[in-house]
């Protein structure tokens, strides 16, 4: 094999950061641009921002709960609180940041490629994004949605009719902009990897937003039906879910959790790929398992699509179907469980730099573990149906989706943070960052296990008294949590602005995101991208002698100045 030559170049990250015309003009973060890197970064800071919101209607959702009686908003505006928080975090924060700004960013520099395969169409995903948020928040001036994010008919066809229809027609434009983006994630995924690079080659980060993308496009033209016909019988007078004009209003249930439960892997696949990414770097390990870890992305997706009905188990569904979806949600959790099994192998023994992307990390994988948990509860039709619409529930959905997706999410924002800007993040406010948002997550979410079996019901602003207690402390909780975005924030801004330069790879690591420069070039590489090492080859050498460099790339530098391996 030809030797490949060492640019002659201390920092050659920045060197192609000159040669590629420098940092992004900020103008171009604000325009329908088609580089893929821009769009990943428009997604992130517009779902933040939408994330902020959704937190500030939680806050106050949580304010009204810390006494027993309806004193702080009214018993309608209450409603319209929860349901807006639930569908602002759903479907502008923790789907689209998930697939669509890291999906974005890290996919074609994964894979070694210039671009998406859809640019344009990757651009109109995104700008669906802002008109759609805005049009879901504007319903408050004519009285929001007060069904809950499941809108279940009649409450949803006999409640505010304004409010909403613009719920779903929110709604609607979201799901459009998922599935753009999931046609684009699959195709660039399966036709536009670099030259000797196949699918068992590839970061798994790549392998779980190929799970996600099937999901999306499987599942999500399912409740846009659904949300079709119940707009029809909100405003046409039609009676798909109208049992009095011979309709079903169980048809819609199983029409929603179809999309619904898929969606919680949709929201959690890809942040077990960035997990899966971020801990073997900074552990100093490759990753254990990594076809099992892989394979078993692709089993959550299908089984992903059997298990609906365990949302439905008092909803009339018959014992023999509950017996079907009780064995099928219990089947889901060893693939979930191999994940988990795989992530604490990779990080035992491990050299482990104990930074802000690591803390997130590690707490991702505790806290879901405990959501996991809580899932197996629930899956159990006799404890179901004991539980069912009661804050258990809740405390289980905030486990798996803020334990499990936000503390990911927030992991991958400090491990790209320099890849996106160029800069590295203060350590210190990263660190109080993570301390906070653990502490304020579970003296929030934790108590609501009690609450749950005690039988407080959700979705209800009035409660016994007896819950007081424990539901000022889950308020104290949700302040302290409020509080914790603040050190995010302001580290974000101020390394953006003058934070440490970072060089092309400050973390040492292997996979192709990082042999280039930070930020990248406009097409990401200069040159042909090369691939040395499997994208977890870490303690095996300089390089991994099953990866073959074609004869045409021999002698182009590693673009990265060449990773360290520990």
């Amino acid at each position: 094999m030809a030797q490949v030559t060492e640019p002659e170049t201390d920092n050659l990250g920045e060197t192609l950061a000159v040669e590629a015309g420098g940092q992004t003009p900020w103008r171009e973060y604000f325009s329908f641009s088609t580089d893929h890197k821009v769009i990943g970064i428009q997604y992130l800071v517009c779902t933040f921002i939408f994330y902020l919101i959704g937190g500030a209607l939680a806050t106050a959702v949580r304010t009204e709960l810390a006494t027993p009686d309806s004193d702080f908003v009214s018993r309608e505006l209450y409603n319209g609180l929860f349901t807006i928080h639930a569908t602002v975090m759903i479907f502008l924060w923790i789907v689209p940041a998930g697939t669509g700004a890291f999906g974005n960013y890290l996919i074609p520099l994964m894979i070694g490629a210039r671009d998406m395969a859809f640019p344009r169409l990757n651009a109109i995903a995104f700008w669906l994004i802002p008109p759609g948020g805005i049009l879901l928040l504007s319903s408050f001036f004519v009285g929001a949605a007060g069904a809950g994010w499941t809108s279940y008919p009649p409450l949803s066809t006999t409640g505010e009719k304004a409010g909403e229809f613009i719920w779903i027609l929110s709604v609607l434009i979201l799901g459009t902009s998922s599935i753009l983006g999931g046609i684009n994630f699959l195709t660039t995924i399966l036709k536009m990897r670099m030259p000797g690079m196949g699918l068992n080659d590839m970061p798994l980060f790549c392998w779980a937003m190929l799970a996600a993308s099937a999901l999306i496009l499987i599942s999500t033209p399912v409740l846009a039906g659904a949300l079709i016909l119940l707009a029809f019988d909100l405003i046409a007078g039609t009676t798909f879910f109208n049992p009095m004009g011979g309709g079903d209003p169980v048809v819609y249930q199983h029409m929603f959790w179809f999309y619904s439960h898929p969606a919680v892997y949709i929201m959690i696949l890809p942040i077990f790929g960035m997990i899966s990414d971020i801990l073997p770097v900074h552990a100093r390990k490759p990753i254990f398992g990594y076809q099992a870890i892989a394979y078993s992305s692709m089993a959550i997706s299908f089984l992903g699509l059997i298990v609906w009905a365990h949302h439905m188990f008092t909803s009339g569904t018959p014992g023999w179907l509950r017996m079907f979806f009780m064995v099928a949600t219990m089947i889901i959790a060893v693939p979930t469980g191999i994940k988990v099994f795989s992530w604490l192998a990779t990080v035992w023994g491990g050299k482990l730099r104990l930074n802000s992307a690591m803390l997130f990390g590690l707490g991702f994988v505790s806290m879901f573990v405990i959501g996991g948990l809580s899932g197996i509860m629930i899956a159990s039709v006799p404890f179901d149906i004991h539980v069912h619409d009661t804050y258990f529930i809740v405390a289980h959905l905030h486990y798996v989706l803020f334990g499990g997706s936000v503390f990911g999410l927030y992991g991958g924002i400090y491990h790209w943070f320099p890849k996106m800007t160029g800069r590295m993040m203060n350590e210190p406010l990263g660190k109080l960052h993570f301390a906070l948002t653990l502490i304020g997550f579970n003296l929030c979410f934790l108590p609501m296990h009690y609450l749950g079996l005690q039988g407080m019901p959700r979705r209800v602003a009035e409660y016994d008294p007896k819950f007081a207690t424990v539901n000022l402390v889950c308020t104290v909780g949700s302040y302290i949590l409020a509080v914790s975005t603040v050190p995010l924030i302001i580290n974000a801004v101020w390394s953006w602005i003058g934070g440490p330069k970072a060089s092309g790879n400050p973390w040492d690591a292997l996979t192709m995101e990082w042999q280039t420069a930070s930020p990248p070039p406009v097409e990401n590489f200069i040159g042909e991208p090369v691939r040395l090492t499997g994208p977890y080859d870490y303690g095996m050498g300089d390089r991994n002698p099953n990866v073959q460099m074609p004869e045409s790339q021999a002698n182009t530098p590693m673009l990265s100045g060449g990773p360290t391996v520990s």
